[in-house]
C-alpha cells in the first residue's frame, strides 16, 4: 500500500462479459493508437509470422477510481530482444486491478479490486490473444492488495491489506472463481508502533508447494499456513517475527527453496530468511542495507533471477533499483549498487520469463521502465519509459 492512500469508492463486481480483444501480435499492436482505447469485443490479433515469436504479451495494472488512472487492465506486447513495449487495448469491466497474477496453465489471469470492499476477478486468456472477464467474487475483507495462484491451479489466495486478512477461493475448470472457502484475520501479535492494525500485504506459496506464507506489514509478522487441498482452508503452523516497526511488505523465494528475501517497507531494510520446507518455519536474519541511505525510501518488492544469482529491489522514495549478488547457495545477499529507475515511485517489479528483461511499474510518473539484464546482473535501460496510467503492476506473460 502507499503510505497515505487516497480514499476511493468501493469497486463494483462485474458479471460475465463478452470477448475483449488482446491484439498482442506485434503487427496488430502497432496499429493501436493508445493504451486507453477500449478493446473491441471479439477482436483478434493478426497472424503471427513464421518462426520464433519476437514479442510476448504484457498486462498492466492500475487504479480505475483515481484521477489520471486507467479504465481497466491494459494490454501491450514487449519485444523479447529489445524490451520495447507496444500498446494494445484495455480489458474493461475490471475495477481497480492493482495487482495481477497468472494461472499456471496460462489460460486465466486474476486481478484484485483493491479499493473499498475487496474483490477478486478472473479473466480468461484465449489461445488467439482474446480476453473474457469471467466475473468477480468478494474477498470477505477490504483493500486486497495482492493475490497468487496455488501451484495446483485449484485455489486463488488473496491478501486484504486494510482488514488484515487472507482469503482462499476455489478455481473452477474454466478458470472462474467460486465463493470464498476461508478467511483468516491476523488478530495477533499487536500491531507495530504507529501501524494501526494488521495489514496483510502479500500471500504466496513456498516453492515446494507445501505451505502458504502471508506477509503482514501491520503486525511485523510472516504467517505460515498449511492449505487443506480438499476444503480450501488454512491452518497456521508457524510465525516469523520481524523487528518491531519494520513493516515487512513482500518476499521472494530463491529458486532453491531454502531462502527468501523480504523487503521491509518502514525501516528501509532487506532481510534474508531461512526457510524449512518440512515445518514451514521462516527464520529472519538481521535487516541489511538497501543502499539508499537513511531517508524514508519505502522499499516495495524484491525479485530473483531464474538462476538465483541476483536479486533486485524497488525503492520508491529513492526511485531506484538495488542490485544484490546471491552467495552461499542463497544464504547471503551482497549489495552491489543502485540504479535510477527512470520513473517516480516504482511500486512493482517483474522479470521476463527468461530473466533477460526487468520491468518496473512507476505509479506516480505513470510509466513502465524496462532494463536489459546482463550476464553479470547489470541493468541497462532499454529505451524511453512507456506511458501507462497510474502503473502499479506489470505482468509479462510467457
Amino acid at each position: 500500500m502507499n503510505p497515505a492512500p487516497h480514499p476511493r469508492p468501493a469497486p463494483g463486481l462485474p458479471g460475465r462479459r463478452g470477448l475483449l480483444g488482446g491484439l498482442l501480435a506485434g503487427a496488430a499492436l502497432a496499429a493501436v493508437p493508445a493504451l486507453a482505447a477500449p478493446a473491441r469485443a471479439g477482436a483478434r490479433p493478426a497472424p503471427a509470422p513464421a518462426g520464433p515469436r519476437a514479442t510476448r504479451p504484457l498486462l498492466l495494472g492500475t487504479y480505475t477510481s483515481e484521477g489520471g488512472g486507467g479504465t481497466g487492465i491494459g494490454t501491450a506486447a514487449y519485444d523479447t530482444g529489445t524490451g520495447a513495449i507496444t500498446p494494445g487495448p484495455v480489458i474493461t469491466g475490471v475495477e481497480n486491478p492493482s495487482y495481477l497474477a497468472p494461472h499456471p496453465s496460462g489460460a486465466t489471469v486474476y486481478a484484485v479490486a483493491e479499493q473499498g470492499a475487496g474483490a477478486v476477478t478472473a479473466v480468461a486468456v484465449g489461445p488467439d490473444g482474446t480476453y473474457e472477464v469471467l466475473g468477480s467474487r468478494p474477498t470477505g475483507g477490504s483493500g486486497p492488495t495482492h493475490l497468487s495462484v496455488h501451484p495446483s491451479g485449484r485455489w486463488l489466495l488473496s491478501a486484504n491489506y486494510t482488514s488484515g486478512s487472507v482469503a482462499v477461493h476455489p478455481i473452477a475448470e474454466d478458470g472462474s472463481l467460486g465463493e470464498c472457502t476461508d478467511l483468516v484475520t491476523h488478530s495477533s501479535p499487536p500491531p507495530g508502533p504507529g501501524q494501526g492494525g494488521p495489514h496483510a500485504h502479500q500471500i504466496v506459496t513456498s516453492p515446494d508447494g507445501g505451505h502458504v506464507l502471508a506477509v503482514d506489514l501491520g503486525t511485523d509478522t510472516v504467517y505460515t499456513y498449511a492449505l487443506d487441498a480438499s476444503a480450501g482452508t488454512l491452518t497456521e503452523v508457524s510465525r516469523a517475527a520481524l523487528a518491531p516497526g519494520s513493516g515487512p511488505r513482500h518476499l521472494a523465494f530463491h529458486p532453491g527453496g531454502r531462502f527468501a528475501y523480504l523487503a521491509c517497507e518502514l525501516d528501509n531494510t532487506m532481510v534474508v530468511c531461512a526457510y524449512d520446507p518440512a515445518t514451514g518455519a521462516l527464520t529472519p536474519g538481521p535487516g541489511q542495507s538497501t543502499g539508499t541511505g537513511s531517508g524514508v525510501n519505502y522499499p516495495a518488492q524484491p525479485v530473483v533471477t531464474g538462476d538465483g544469482a541476483y536479486v533486485y529491489l524497488a525503492n520508491r522514495g529513492h526511485n531506484s533499483l538495488t542490485r544484490y549478488a546471491v552467495e552461499g547457495g542463497g544464504a547471503v545477499l551482497r549489495l552491489l549498487d543502485t540504479v535510477p529507475v527512470g520513473g517516480d515511485w516504482p511500486r512493482q517489479l517483474a522479470l521476463s520469463p527468461d530473466s533477460s528483461l526487468l520491468f518496473a511499474a512507476n505509479q506516480r510518473s505513470s510509466t513502465v521502465t524496462v532494463f536489459g539484464v546482463g550476464p553479470d546482473g547489470s541493468l541497462t535501460g532499454a529505451g524511453a519509459p512507456f506511458p501507462a496510467p497510474v502503473a502499479v503492476c506489470v505482468l509479462p506473460l510467457p
